[in-house]
């Protein structure tokens, strides 16, 4: 079992952040936002010379790796672009990103870009997607499309656990970078003539979120590595994490913004932007409940093993 990324890979994923940061950082998104055709052109300009594209995450674990802390890294900016879906396309058909969908109403953070979609279930069944025109505003639908699906095959088991994992490790990055700013505003502000970092109150809520946010950390190297490793379980694996992901973010962004205070809500605070932008990872394919009931219903009578085994 390994739990730590190489260096390699940490260290790509500290590329990717710095370029993407140079190239504009929070600026990126809210370009996207202003010109939602843009979001695409932004992040590719910026990623493809670096390689990232190229990663084959189907491949060594070493490139998974990548992949993955390029994701997190993608995910610390909130930068747009559809960089885990274009990361875990097939190789095996001709389209450029990858939407896990799930329910009788298919939708994924499309909208915006030129890709050549293909959606996948958690039963590998495949087909092409083809993106619905908004009937509200790219910002009110965080860029969020309808998808009309055409079956293909089943052969996407493999597709589905990918397409699962690598955006947990984009919404990794987001409250990495949450817990970040938060961190930074709670030392910067005074109230009763000292920081409110020094409140004992403030500091048991950044410990919870801090807590929520390096258990689900493991949780996305463990599932990674079972996805890598092909493991039997690995979907399973993935549900989990996506599980336990979402329930960090809850805890985290609920936090976040308490310490904030209105200001966070605002759009001169990071912290919205995160926020906003978490939103969709957090509930595509399935919310909190959805998620749960789907990992319920595939290990009621095997249950969990590896980490999420229940302990004897």
């Amino acid at each position: 079992m390994k739990l730590d990324l190489d260096d390699d890979a940490l260290e790509f994923g500290d590329v990717v952040r710095d370029a993407l940061g140079a190239a504009g950082g929070d600026d990126l998104v809210q370009r996207a936002e202003r010109d939602p055709g843009s979001g695409e052109a932004l992040c590719a300009s910026v990623l493809e010379p670096l390689g990232v594209f190229d990663l084959d995450v189907r491949g060594t674990g070493e490139e998974a790796e990548a992949a993955a802390a390029a994701c997190r890294s993608v995910g610390w900016w909130a930068a747009p672009g559809s960089v885990p879906e274009r990361l875990a396309r097939p190789h095996d058909l001709d389209a450029d990103a990858l939407a896990v969908v799930a329910g009788p109403r298919p939708a994924a953070a499309a909208h915006g870009t030129a890709l050549r979609w293909v959606a996948v279930d958690t039963d590998g069944v495949r087909s092409t997607a083809t993106l619905v025109p908004l009937s509200t505003t790219p910002r009110k639908a965080s860029f969020v499309a309808d998808l009309e699906l055409a079956h293909i095959d089943e052969a996407g088991a493999d597709d589905a656990v990918i397409g699962l994992i690598l955006p947990c490790w984009t919404l990794l990055g987001m409250l990495d970078r949450a817990m970040s700013v938060t961190v930074d505003y709670v030392k910067q502000r005074h109230q009763f003539n000292k920081p409110l970092s020094a409140f004992q109150s403030v500091q048991f809520q950044l410990t919870e979120a801090e807590v929520e946010r390096v258990g689900a950390e493991e949780l996305a190297k463990y599932a990674l590595w079972s996805f890598a490793n092909r493991r039997p379980e690995a979907l399973a694996d993935a549900l989990a994490l996506r599980l336990a992901m979402i329930e960090a973010a809850d805890t985290v962004m609920r936090i976040c913004h308490q310490l904030h205070g209105a200001i966070g809500f605002c759009d001169e605070t990071t912290i919205s932007w995160l926020s906003r932008y978490s939103r969709p990872i957090r509930t595509l394919p399935l919310p909190l409940s959805g998620t749960r009931a789907e990992l319920t219903g595939r290990v009621r009578s095997t249950g969990l093993v590896g980490l999420y085994a229940a302990a004897p």
